[in-house]
């Protein structure tokens, strides 16, 4: 066991999930687009995040997510989503941390989507900031809609990983 308690095991578990959020995030960079509106995803990804946050301590999840982001920036090549994408996993992870606690793991697909509102909103304010402009508000509404349908989806399909796994 390392000074800060977390031991061989827990680092190797960590760095496991890490490395399958990137892979699934690679993956679905390769797949066609879904909707016509740029920036519009299923964040297959996050079914990784959901999974860690009700298994492991906000900061070990934090740093699974904080580690997928930068190097999916990386790997994929596009440093301009860093900030947005740091943006809304941070908001993201900041608002599901604590609703977890009170949203039962039967009913994590509600924190999924809650988790994906928030990043939304993370990359929207994000946006007004660097754009200097609030027009990009419009497109909101479009980023929460789909981000709902994208958050329950992965939500379910974290609930049916916990099932499998046990």
């Amino acid at each position: 066991m390392n000074h800060k308690g977390m031991t061989v095991r827990k680092l190797t578990e960590l760095s496991l999930l890490t490395a399958l959020a990137l892979i699934i995030f690679i993956v679905e960079l390769r797949l066609p687009d879904l909707s016509p509106v740029q920036g519009v995803k299923l964040g297959l990804a996050n079914i990784v995040t959901v999974y860690a946050l009700y298994r492991f301590r906000a900061g070990e999840v934090f740093l699974i997510v904080t580690a997928r982001v930068i190097l999916g920036s990386l790997f994929s090549g596009n440093f301009c989503s860093l900030i947005y994408s740091i943006s809304g996993a941070f908001l993201c992870l900041s608002g599901m941390i604590p609703l977890r606690k009170i949203i039962p793991e039967n009913y994590i697909w509600l924190c999924s989507i809650a988790g994906a509102i928030l990043h939304n909103t993370g990359q929207i304010i994000t946006a007004v900031i660097l754009m200097k402009t609030i027009s990009v508000i419009a497109y909101y509404p479009v980023l929460i809609f789909s981000g709902c349908i994208a958050g329950a989806f992965t939500g379910i399909c974290t609930q049916l990983v916990i099932k499998r796994l046990r």
